[in-house]
């Protein structure tokens, strides 16, 4: 079963060169604003989901 997951293994060069080809794509400009509007999708998710384990937990209890 490991040996399916070698090929998916990515190691420093493979991540510098994925950097590289981002900045070549993007520009340094543009990045910030990408990471920003990443990590608020990312913050809202979590809400979302804490939302949801909360209204799960009231229909349990409700039960």
């Amino acid at each position: 079963m490991n040996a399916l997951f070698i090929p998916l293994a990515i190691g420093p060069w493979q991540i510098a060169l994925i950097v590289v080809i981002v900045l070549l794509l993007f520009g340094g400009k543009k990045i910030p604003e990408l990471m920003r509007g990443l990590g608020s999708g990312i913050k809202e998710f979590k809400d979302a989901s804490k939302e949801e384990e909360k209204d799960e937990s009231e229909k349990i209890d409700k039960k």
